[in-house]
C-alpha cells in the first residue's frame, strides 16, 4: 500500500530531483507539488525531462492544502519558509521531511547567529531529527520531522565520523575544503549571483563564504555530538564549474599514530552494512564522476605519519546524497520500508 507524498517548493533543482525520484518510488504516491512562482501551471510543462509521466498542477504554497493531499510533505523551500509551513503539517498529524535549514540547528541562538533572524517555531526545533541515517537512524525512524543535512556537512561529517565517534581524531585543527557543483545554490529565481553565470563559473573555480559559511554550524554540532566534546572547524567552500557533485577533502589532526590500513579498517567497521556509503580500497581514492545520480557517498582515508594527521575524503552528488536522494532515504527509514527503495539505480555514467 502507498503512502500519499507531496513536495513544497517543487520547481528549484532540489524539488525537480525529489520529483524524479518519488515518480520511480514503489511505497509513494505523488499527490501535490507547490510553487509560488508557477502556481497553476503543468509540472511537466515547467520541467520537460518529466513528460508524459505526470499531470500534477503547481499549487499555491498552502499548508492546509499540504496537509489535506498528502500524508508526508518533503519541504524544498527557502530559508524561513519551512518554519512557517511545519507547524500547520504537524498540528494536522502530518509528518514532514525539511530540507532546508530551518530544522537543522538544535539551538535556535545558533540559527539567529547564522541565519540572522529568529526562529519562530520553537518546538518544532527542539523535537527535529537531523536526516543523517548512518548516524541517528532509530530517531528518524519514529520522527515527525525531519531535518535533511545540507551538501557540505552531510560530505563532510561522513568522512570524519568514524575517526571522531573511535576516539582517534584530535578535537582542535580540523580543516574542511568543501568543493560543490553550481547546482548547490539552487535555481535561484531571477535573483543570480553573477558568479553562478555560465561565463563566470565556466573554466573557473573560486571560494566564497569564507570565515561564516552557514554550514559550518551543522558541521560542529553533528561532529560535537560524536565526539562528546565542543568542536570548532575551519571550513572553506568552492565553487567547481559543474553541474552537480562534490567533494570534500578534511585534514584531521590525529591523537596517536596509526596507519592508513588502521584508519580504512576503523571506516568499515564503523559503515558496516549502510547501503549508502562505499570506503575506498587503500589507495584509490573517490570522484564526483562515480556519484553522479544517485544517494551514495564515497568515502577514502590515509594517514599522514610526517605531520600525525588523516586526510579525509569523500564524494557525493550535493542533489542526491547531499539533498533530495537522501530526503528519500529517510522517507524510507521512517516509514519503515527497505532503505534502498526508490534509489536502487546505479550513479549514471559518464
Amino acid at each position: 500500500m502507498s503512502i500519499r507524498v507531496a513536495v513544497a517548493g517543487a520547481s528549484g533543482y532540489i524539488g525537480a530531483e525529489l520529483i524524479r525520484l518519488l515518480l520511480r518510488h514503489p511505497g509513494v504516491e505523488l499527490t501535490g507539488v507547490t510553487s509560488e512562482r508557477l502556481a497553476g501551471e503543468r509540472l511537466d510543462r515547467a520541467y520537460a525531462h518529466l513528460r508524459g509521466l505526470t499531470d500534477l498542477v503547481f499549487h499555491d504554497l498552502d499548508p492546509e492544502w499540504l496537509a489535506e493531499v498528502a500524508e508526508v510533505t518533503l519541504l524544498a523551500l527557502p530559508h524561513l519558509e519551512s518554519q512557517r509551513v511545519v507547524p500547520v503539517l504537524r498540528r494536522r498529524g502530518r509528518r514532514a521531511i525539511d530540507l532546508s535549514a530551518d530544522y537543522r540547528l538544535h539551538d535556535a541562538n545558533d540559527y539567529v547567529t547564522w541565519y540572522k533572524a529568529p526562529h519562530v517555531d520553537a518546538p518544532g526545533l527542539a523535537e527535529a531529527v537531523y536526516g543523517l541515517p548512518e548516524l541517528h537512524r532509530k530517531a528518524i525512524a519514529v520522527a515527525s520531522l525531519v531535518a535533511v543535512p545540507g551538501c557540505y556537512p552531510a560530505g563532510a561529517i561522513l568522512a570524519t565520523a568514524p575517526l571522531l565517534k573511535a576516539g582517534w581524531a584530535r578535537t582542535d585543527g580540523i580543516v574542511i575544503d568543501g568543493k560543490s557543483g553550481v547546482t548547490g545554490a539552487g535555481a535561484q529565481g531571477r535573483k543570480i549571483d553573477p558568479m553562478y553565470l555560465y561565463t563566470e563559473a565556466n573554466e573557473n573555480v573560486q571560494a566564497y563564504g569564507l570565515g561564516f559559511h552557514r554550514h559550518t554550524a551543522e558541521m560542529e554540532q553533528e561532529m560535537s555530538a560524536l565526539t562528546g566534546e565542543r568542536i570548532r572547524v575551519s571550513f572553506t567552500p568552492h565553487l567547481l564549474p559543474l553541474n552537480r557533485g562534490l567533494f570534500t577533502t578534511v585534514s584531521v589532526p590525529l591523537a596517536r599514530s596509526l596507519t592508513t590500513a588502521e584508519l580504512v579498517r576503523c571506516f568499515h567497521e564503523f559503515y558496516a552494512g549502510e547501503p549508502f556509503v562505499r570506503i575506498a580500497d587503500e589507495g584509490a581514492f573517490p570522484t564526483t564522476r562515480h556519484v553522479i545520480g544517485s544517494n551514495f557517498c564515497d568515502v577514502a582515508v590515509i594517514a599522514d605519519p610526517r605531520t600525525q594527521r588523516a586526510t579525509c575524503v569523500s564524494a557525493l552528488d550535493n542533489l542526491g546524497k547531499g539533498g533530495s536522494a537522501n530526503g528519500i532515504h529517510n522517507l524510507n527509514v521512517m516509514m519503515g520500508w527497505d532503505e534502498r527503495s526508490g534509489l536502487d539505480a546505479p550513479p549514471s555514467y559518464p
